[in-house]
């Protein structure tokens, strides 16, 4: 295997800390990678798929790492016109590509968008084999204690100051919850220690490892204090600093609390994570009436775009329906999902060698037509605008905030 690590920081900061030498290793490695992933990308094309483990190869020669970091800079460099699937986009943006600018043909992917698309599809399930492989080897024994240790910490988040709370005779909420916020951000360091190998950050089992102990509200929080502050590093995505500014976090004196400030990672492991927090956090929402209708369209457009019938017999268009959609979606979504789409033939079902779940249609079918969307009852809009209303404000707290989690 290819062991170059990937230089994490752009051209311009190895120039000034004389590391250039290890800047164009990584670049090297990265071009290779490249060249081996097309390669294996027309030897293993059979004109309507990959074969099984298309992937393997370059897995094996470059490593997870290196092979995900020329496929997501691809789908970012090439995703104007919406060419590859909701879930690859996604995936992709979870990946860490330490600062690198645009526009770097050495780093990119000629193949037609439709191949890497699915090629991404093989690939990560190479990568997923890999860590149930890795994870089976060293799967250590589980104690007593450390079961006791994955119960959830419920102590509220208190967002005020020490001195609001001695004031107003909470010091014990106060203290609580802040045992609590510099508990969580220990773990989320051990978390990402313990998930980081091979150069690659598992980041969906780091998030998972935290959020079973202090749930997803207290990790954004604390995460959210970090984001914000390393508003100039520059190895920290703008969308997750844009993100960390909506959380209002309690400050002490004018100044920012330092105890759970998370230092001990790598800034770039670290936006890795606060990514796949948020991406976690949003699959455990129920969906809304605009998030069915959002995904409703984009089968139909699907449908729409297709030249011909798509399907493997040829006699239906198919359109994969989003796997974040499914992993949100209850029975009376895929319903309302089924009620939006004016198709009499419309069925969602799993086809033999692809991965994920498909909408399809017969080929006779008018795919021109709009969607149904029926308006929402008084009654439900009334409990939304309930739901959605804010709570009564507790005296002595009404100064202003920003946007709760």
């Amino acid at each position: 295997m290819d062991k170059t690590p990937i230089y994490p920081y752009p051209a311009a900061y190895a120039q000034e800390n004389g590391e250039l030498e290890q800047y164009r290793a990584s670049m090297k490695a990265l071009d290779a990678c490249k060249r081996a992933i097309e390669k294996a990308i027309r030897d293993h094309w059979d004109g309507m798929n990959f074969a099984q483990g298309a992937a393997k190869g370059v897995l094996e020669q470059f490593g997870p790492e290196k092979v995900s970091f020329i496929l997501a800079y691809t789908v970012r460099e090439k995703n104007f016109d919406n060419r590859f699937s909701g879930h690859n986009a996604s995936w992709a943006a979870t990946v860490s590509l330490h600062g690198m600018a645009p526009g770097r043909e050495s780093c990119t992917l000629e193949s037609h968008p439709a191949k890497v698309d699915l090629f991404i599809d093989a690939a990560r399930e190479g990568i997923l084999e890999l860590e149930q492989q890795k994870s089976e080897v060293r799967r250590p024994r589980t104690t007593k204690q450390e079961k006791e240790g994955v119960k959830m910490d419920k102590a509220p988040i208190y967002k005020e100051s020490f001195q609001y709370a001695y004031q107003h005779g909470e010091e014990t909420q106060h203290i609580a919850s802040l045992t609590a916020n510099i508990g969580c951000k220990a773990a989320i360091e051990q978390a990402i220690s313990d998930h980081y190998s091979d150069n690659r950050l598992n980041t969906v089992a780091a998030v998972r490892d935290v959020v079973k102990r202090f749930g997803f509200e207290r990790t954004l929080y604390v995460l959210a204090n970090t984001m914000q502050d390393m508003g100039q590093d520059g190895r920290v995505s703008r969308a997750n600093k844009d993100w960390a500014w909506t959380i209002p976090v309690a400050f002490e004196n004018g100044k920012r609390d330092v105890s759970y400030l998370i230092t001990q990672c790598h800034p770039g492991l670290l936006d890795m994570f606060v990514t796949a927090a948020r991406h976690e956090y949003l699959l455990s929402l129920p969906l809304k009436r605009e998030d069915i209708k959002a995904e409703a369209q984009k089968i139909l457009t699907a449908f729409q775009n297709a030249p011909e019938p798509n399907s493997p017999s040829g006699t239906h268009y198919m359109a994969q329906v989003s796997p974040d959609f499914l992993a949100r979606a209850k029975t009376k979504d895929h319903d309302r999902l089924i009620a939006m789409l004016p198709f009499q033939s419309l069925t969602l079902s799993t086809l033999n060698g692809r991965k994920g779940t498909y909408a399809l249609i017969r080929q006779e079918e008018n795919r021109f037509q709009p969607l149904v969307l029926r308006r929402p009852s008084v009654r439900k809009q009334l409990q939304e605008q309930q739901t959605d209303a804010p709570k009564p404000s507790t005296p002595g707290r009404d100064k202003a905030k920003g946007p709760e989690l």
